[in-house]
């Protein structure tokens, strides 16, 4: 029967006295890390093997080595206590308005249109927000949020891992990029096949572009000849537009492309690439990131 009034530690406090013990696996060690005497902690503990009715830790030679039971409290304490944080920080985002500032990644092309427009409407609606720009190639932009260094990515096409979460935000069609001047130019739609023996100019390896490239060309029965390489579409346009090669570039950005540049339709199934917004979905997302996140795929819709 619990003592009314009882004083002492919260639950989260406890939670943290916990996991921090079993982490350093050492009293005094873990005392000092908390900032609190080894008194307090040893109490803490014996609270807590008290009211699980088992010991936690095995004493060997002045360590404390975790046994079956508390390998499966310390589990359970780490997600609870993750739950209880990201409960503190959404009852504190009721009580103020959106601030901070969203890390967004995302590729070089989505920075002339896409990003300014989702950024600038947010900010009208969020003027408190600040944002934190970077660029980078597909599986760069990626791996930035896997690593906790970006909140969000604008990222095309669709990432292969699991880890992060995928919400669509456009649906690009795909063209033959060629000179004015080249024989496919005045086409109303060609088949990928018929470029076997051009010369192609893409992104480099890394980039999201270059993998449906390399697929799309496997898949006509044929593999690109590349004659050059950029980490800016636009420069593969202008490139393009001078005569050294053919590209598979997205129709949507046809406004932005250099004069003497012809996008063909491609026949058949028309070749398409997903472009999306991603983020982890096993961490708490701050107010503002959510609020951006949630704005941005109300947009797509």
């Amino acid at each position: 029967m619990t003592a009314v009034g009882r004083q002492g530690p919260s639950t989260s406090d406890d939670l943290v006295r916990f996991i921090t013990l079993a982490e350093t696996e050492h009293m005094t060690d873990a005392a000092a890390a908390l900032r609190i005497t080894q008194p307090t902690l040893s109490r803490t503990l014996a609270r807590l093997e008290s009211d699980l009715g088992a010991p936690l830790f095995d004493r060997r030679h002045g360590r404390l080595l975790l046994n079956a039971s508390g390998e499966i409290y310390l589990d359970h304490a780490r997600r609870a206590h993750a739950e209880l944080e990201a409960a503190r920080a959404q009852i504190a985002d009721l009580r103020s308005p959106s601030q901070g500032t969203i890390r967004l990644s995302f590729l070089h092309s989505f920075g002339v249109a896409m990003v300014p427009r989702l950024v600038s409407g947010f900010r009208a609606r969020e003027p408190r927000v600040g944002f934190e720009l970077s660029q980078f190639a597909a599986g760069t932009v990626t791996e930035r949020v896997l690593a906790d260094e970006a909140d969000l990515a604008i990222v095309s096409p669709r990432p292969a891992t699991g880890a992060v979460a995928f919400g669509l935000l456009a649906v690009q069609r795909l063209a033959l990029a060629v000179p004015a001047e080249h024989p496919l130019a005045g086409r109303a739609s060609v088949h990928l096949s018929e470029a076997a023996d051009a010369d192609f100019i893409t992104m480099h390896p890394e980039f999201g572009l270059r993998r449906i490239l390399e697929e799309r060309c496997a898949a006509a029965g044929f593999r690109p000849r590349i004659a050059f390489e950029s980490s800016e579409s636009f420069t593969v346009a202008g490139l393009v537009a001078a005569g050294l090669g053919v590209a598979l570039l997205p129709v949507d950005q046809d406004p932005l492309w250099p004069p003497g540049l012809v996008l063909v339709p491609m026949s058949g199934p028309a070749p398409t690439r997903e472009v999306g917004l991603i983020w982890r979905p096993d961490v708490a997302l701050p107010r503002a990131v959510r609020a951006f996140r949630d704005y941005a795929l109300d947009q797509a819709a």
